[in-house]
């Protein structure tokens, strides 16, 4: 029988859920994913997680509790590094340890990925976690490679404007051309951590909501990894958060296109880096006089208040644009 891997349905689940896929499959195991996000999900976390943790990590317990009872191993990567002299949330470094204290979990595999001084360490890293299935390095490095193949083929689909979950059919499907993108009246950038603003319980459908008023979105995975540190690089001193790299080159790209009506900026309670960040695209924002609205989201969060928000946002967007059309 094929052992049963769970990947919980968060965190950077958005960026790399093809390649740990792929990676697992190749050895011979089944993938099991967790439940999409809902309110039984964030409950169970709310119950376990501290008070003070920001709202990605309190949804990510409840994804975690969810496999329980269904997989033979829960897939939770020590996530310290993935681009050289750049570190990730040391919250994602400490979290598998956190959700130890959890009952009835399944042995975690929590491997170790650094690649702060050096790229090559993530060998030691699959070999690890390849251990489980076989004593063949040859073939777990074979199953790395094809993961790294559909990996890009992933990031090819985002940088040609679907969202993840868009991508992740297109994989399904062996889409290779370029999709048709989403058409709108006005474009936005929508900014902020993947697990904010691509969950959509967490967020509350946004990008659902933005695209019923007409809205084309672009986020920070519409842009190529060059585009990105090439726009970064226009900060004074360089940031070490990669993900917040990726959305300082995202807004710096967003105030040189004449395209872009607008950015939203999705930020969780309680994230140093987030607040940090936010308060440097909002500046840049009043120089370029784009319109800009940062939305910060906890479990108390309302709908109602989220929709006046976009409600009001998308009025200054209208009324700006009519203003230079004259």
């Amino acid at each position: 029988m094929n052992l049963k891997i769970g990947i919980p349905r968060a965190l950077l689940y958005y960026y790399y859920y093809p390649l740990w896929k792929t990676f697992f499959q190749e050895l011979g195991a089944e993938v099991v994913l967790s439940s999409p996000s809902s309110k039984v999900i964030l409950d169970n976390g709310l119950k376990h997680a501290v008070d003070e943790i920001c709202l990605p990590i309190k949804m990510a317990f409840g994804h975690v509790q969810d496999l329980a009872g269904k997989v033979d191993y829960i897939f939770l990567p020590r996530l310290v590094s993935v681009k050289k002299h750049e570190y990730i949330c040391p919250k994602f470094l400490g979290f598998p340890d956190l959700v130890r204290c959890l009952d009835g979990l399944p042995p975690l595999i929590d491997i170790n990925v650094n690649y702060y001084k050096n790229k090559k360490d993530a060998y030691f890293a699959v070999k690890e976690a390849g251990k489980l299935f076989t004593n063949n390095y040859l073939k777990i490095w074979g199953a790395y490679r094809s993961a790294l193949d559909i990996q890009k083929k992933y990031f090819r689909l985002l940088q040609l404007g679907l969202m993840p979950d868009e991508a992740l059919a297109g994989l399904e499907e062996g889409v290779e051309e370029k999709p048709r993108l989403h058409q709108g009246e006005h474009t936005v950038a929508l900014l902020g951590h993947p697990y904010n603003i691509y969950d959509s319980y967490i967020n509350m459908n946004l990008i659902r909501r933005l695209r019923t008023m007409g809205v084309n979105v672009l986020t920070a995975e519409c842009l190529s990894e060059r585009v990105v540190r090439n726009c970064a690089s226009g900060l004074s001193k360089k940031l070490f958060w990669t993900l917040g790299q990726r959305m300082i080159g995202a807004a710096f790209h967003s105030f040189k296109r004449h395209d872009i009506s607008g950015i939203v900026y999705v930020a969780a309670f309680a994230c140093g880096p987030d607040s940090m960040t936010g308060d440097l695209i909002a500046r840049e924002a009043r120089v370029a006089r784009m319109p800009f609205m940062n939305l910060t989201l906890d479990e108390h969060t309302g709908e109602t208040g989220i929709v006046t928000r976009i409600e009001a946002f998308m009025d200054m967007v209208r009324w700006r644009k009519a203003g230079l059309s004259k």
